[in-house]
């Protein structure tokens, strides 16, 4: 089913910008354990070596494909593998990467004792996150003082809940989130 898709986009983001087709990054896992995420490349190559760490919805080092990929969330679908892996789950806590998760202290840490998810209610809230940085003064500031903390608040309470048929509905809700774009 998802064949097509690890056909035109390679195609589309190597028409686009000729770095490679994956991005790979370290995150932090259930129990904390690291492991590498993986995606579709979304912006440019050596990203992360030019700008912030956080990307605002006009970001210049987004490429014309990644727009879209970011957009549909198209971007994600490599992390099929990571679930195939064992390294995440559908549903979950985002996973951060290390400088993040290892701020995580006291019960705060209660959201690393499950698989990170590709979606969850964080995710779902937030899901125009690049759009809220880019309408702040200091993105990094904010990512950080507003958005991060209430991520955990939200993982926490999922965590604290977590039952199969709320996933089935953030797997729905997402999906609908999804068609809408």
């Amino acid at each position: 089913f998802l064949s097509p898709f690890f056909i035109i986009i390679p195609i589309l983001i190597k028409l686009d910008d000729k770095g490679k087709i994956f991005y790979k990054q370290t995150r932090k896992g259930r129990y904390g354990n690291p492991f590498t995420l993986l995606k579709f490349r979304t912006m440019v190559e050596n990203a992360d070596k030019i700008g912030s760490s956080v990307t605002t919805g006009d970001d210049e080092r987004i490429t014309k494909t990644g727009k879209f990929l970011r957009k549909t969330k198209l971007d994600e679908i490599p992390q099929l593998f990571n679930i195939l892996k064992g390294d995440m789950s559908f549903v979950g806590p985002r996973p951060d990467v290390p400088g993040y998760a290892d701020k995580l202290t006291g019960d705060d840490t209660e959201i690393l004792k499950v698989r990170p998810g590709i979606t969850g209610p964080a995710t779902i809230k937030y899901r125009n996150e690049e759009e809220i940085l880019k309408n702040v003064e200091d993105a990094l500031k904010y990512n950080d003082e507003v958005l991060w903390p209430d991520k955990v608040k939200i993982n926490k309470k999922y965590v604290k809940n977590i039952n199969f048929l709320s996933d089935i509905k953030y797997i729905l809700k997402t999906l609908k989130i999804i068609k809408d774009k």
